[in-house]
């Protein structure tokens, strides 16, 4: 008998929710597919060599123009459903920072647009960035 194994790629990535101390979520509109065109919370891949908090980080600047210390970033939790990401399976890392109302924010990288939003009013979310909202609010 023969054992054959299957192996899954699995891509690595990091999301950030920023939230202001008057309940307000930063989130981007997304430059490409899949989603292009709807809302969702700024992240990204983890590079080689880097840790999903520093990728948090970088995300956040590339596409919000955003900087925090990578100690100013709570760990929300892992997210791994694996039909998460229509292109595959990928599992994230998600932070959050709280920040001061006003905080300026200026789109870049893949997001097409960056916006404060209520979070009493919320757009459509892509992924399951829903999902990892509510567990901001469990922590």
């Amino acid at each position: 008998m023969t054992c054959v194994e299957t192996f899954e790629t699995i891509r690595y990535t990091a999301d950030v929710v920023v939230t202001t101390t008057d309940g307000y979520v930063l989130l981007i509109e997304r430059g490409w597919a899949p989603f292009k065109g709807q809302w969702a919370l700024p992240g990204g891949y983890v590079d080689p060599g880097e840790t999903s908090r520093a990728a948090a980080v970088r995300e956040l600047a590339e596409e919000a123009g955003v900087h925090a210390a990578p100690e100013e970033l709570d760990q929300v939790g892992t997210f791994d459903r694996p039909d998460r990401d229509p292109r595959g399976r990928y599992v994230t890392v998600a932070y959050h920072l709280t920040v001061i109302p006003g905080t300026i924010i200026e789109p870049g990288d893949d997001a097409a647009n960056a916006q404060w939003w209520p979070l009493s009013d919320l757009p459509p979310l892509a992924f399951d960035h829903a999902d990892i909202l509510d567990a901001v609010a469990l922590t």
